[in-house]
């Protein structure tokens, strides 16, 4: 049906025209402060509202630092124990007018056990209208019109929700699918029965039988779990590569994790490059997406159902387990500056309230709002001063599969006690033959060069390093055994505490 096609293309090259355009006379700092008046109006009425006093900030000349001062910065902790248990428990008007229906289970990377998102109608609402944004930034793409007619693959959770009697429960990629708009069912795939599966395997194994039946043009999802998922398609099929089963494929759309550590791989499965597109879509909101080609780096949405305040990640506002230190200097988006790293809070259409949601980002370019995501609050080593960040993981972890052209596939570090001082102990998951003594070495020489920090603790506090190379599958196994397999779930860059001990068990237990 190239007619269809070509109404989709000219409707979205003419839709593209009429955005404000980000470079000319956009100005991401009155949209923000627009933005927060907008959330507070609508929760004026809200136990929330009326506890902190949003009429009030409501009336001040200055409503930012207002309501800075007035509402106190949360983690999940402490707003789900204050005011999202009431919500869950059925009660409206806690945080956000009415019922909340939905409910978003996190991937818990970070802590033990999931947490509860509230999603409401509201912010499904944002979610979709930043999609379709998304989708018109295609425009400064240049594909054929053939193209749009294509089906766009999301390996997502389940969109079989579970219902308690109150609320129903699941991933946000199956929340939203479940609330797709109808126009979209003819290009989604695996379509609505596949994605209801909610065994992961059995899902798995319903994409790869119906794999050659589809024209895919879009794949969007986690990149390990795209990378499984493809590598089973290769094999089924005895093909080369997964364009021998999808031609038309263009366009992966990423996010949530850093896709450096898994490209080469990724790419090994493909006959020719694809477009790369990041998102920035958590459980709190669709907070970013890449708008433009020729470029790594993401687009803030700060006019969509969102309030920003960035944390300057350092140790005046954070502690060394990376919580969040009281009265914490928060900045906003008129206020950060390039290259410097940031933890996010946000306040949202969900009833999220100056919420640290553990991510931190780096703006690129200011004028643009755009940042890249460099780790989590808690993903991060510094047990004796080496401040370790997760980009420098990544990148070790990149340098290490170039220069050995080996695939690795995941990876995760710990800090742990090493005689009278300190050791960093690293996990390395690969299906290629690694020597694990030049790896350490490799990686050693790379974080010091990377971080001078790291190369100084190096000589005074990390006695030592050492590298275990495990099967890629165990890291697999591992996210299975603790009911985290599939969808959004991603294997944690760093190990700490309880995490690290349940890892440590599972790999003794095994036996490998």
């Amino acid at each position: 049906m190239p007619f269809l096609g070509s109404i989709i293309k000219r409707a979205i090259e003419l839709r593209s025209i009429l955005p404000v355009d980000k470079k000319q006379g956009f100005n991401a700092v009155k949209a923000q402060k627009k933005e927060l008046k907008k959330l507070l109006r609508k929760a004026n009425f809200t136990t929330f509202g009326e506890h902190y006093h949003f009429a009030d900030i409501l009336k001040e000349k200055d409503v930012i630092n207002a309501f800075k001062t007035e509402v106190p910065v949360h983690n999940y902790n402490t707003i789900f124990s204050k005011w999202w248990y009431r919500t869950i428990n059925g009660e409206a008007y806690v945080c956000w007018p009415g019922k909340v229906k939905y409910f978003a289970l996190s991937s818990g990377t970070s802590e033990s056990s999931s947490k509860y998102i509230p999603v409401t109608t509201e912010m499904l609402r944002a979610i979709k209208k930043t999609s379709i944004r998304q989708i018109i930034s295609l425009a400064k793409y240049d594909f054929p019109k053939e193209f749009f007619e294509k089906g766009i693959l999301m390996l997502g959770g389940s969109t079989h929700l579970h219902y308690n009697g109150t609320y129903y429960e699941g991933d946000l990629s199956g929340i939203t699918a479940g609330n797709i708009p109808f126009w979209f069912e003819h290009f989604y795939k695996p379509g609505k029965r596949i994605s209801k599966e909610r065994d992961w395997t059995t899902k798995l194994e319903e994409i790869v039988k119906n794999a050659r039946n589809w024209d895919i043009g879009v794949i969007v999802g986690v990149p390990a779990w795209l990378q499984i998922l493809m590598e089973k398609i290769t094999e089924y099929y005895n093909v080369e590569t997964i364009h021998d089963i999808w031609p038309n494929l263009s366009i992966y759309v990423h996010g949530g994790v850093s896709f450096e550590p898994y490209k080469k791989g990724f790419e090994k499965l493909l006959a020719r490059p694809l477009t790369y597109m990041e998102t920035y879509l958590a459980s709190e909101g669709f907070i970013a997406y890449q708008s433009r080609p020729n470029t790594n780096s993401m687009q803030l949405v700060v006019d969509n159902g969102l309030f920003f305040e960035f944390v300057p990640f350092n140790g005046e506002n954070f502690d060394d387990e990376g919580d969040l230190n009281c009265n914490p200097k928060t900045l906003t988006i008129g206020q950060v500056e390039e290259n410097k790293e940031y933890a996010l809070l946000i306040s949202s259409a969900a009833g999220a309230w100056r919420y640290l949601i553990g991510d931190t980002i780096k703006f690129t370019n200011k004028s643009l709002s755009e940042i890249v995501i460099t780790g989590r609050t808690k993903h991060f080593l510094n047990i004796c001063g080496e401040h370790l960040s997760q980009e420098n993981m990544n990148m070790a972890v990149k340098m290490l599969g170039d220069e050995l052209n080996v695939e690795i596939k995941e990876f995760t570090v710990a800090g742990i006690k090493y005689e009278t001082m300190f050791a960093h102990k690293w996990y390395i998951g690969t299906d290629n033959n690694i020597d694990a003594e030049l790896a350490k070495q490799k990686i050693d020489n790379y974080l010091k060069k990377l971080n001078d920090d790291y190369r100084v603790e190096r000589i005074a506090a990390i006695k030592e390093v050492f590298v275990e190379v495990l099967p890629s599958r165990v890291f697999y196994d591992f996210m299975k055994s603790q009911g985290k397999e599939g969808g959004q779930n991603k294997f944690p860059r760093v190990l700490k505490n309880e995490k690290y001990n349940c890892w440590d068990e599972y790999l003794n237990s095994i036996k490998l």
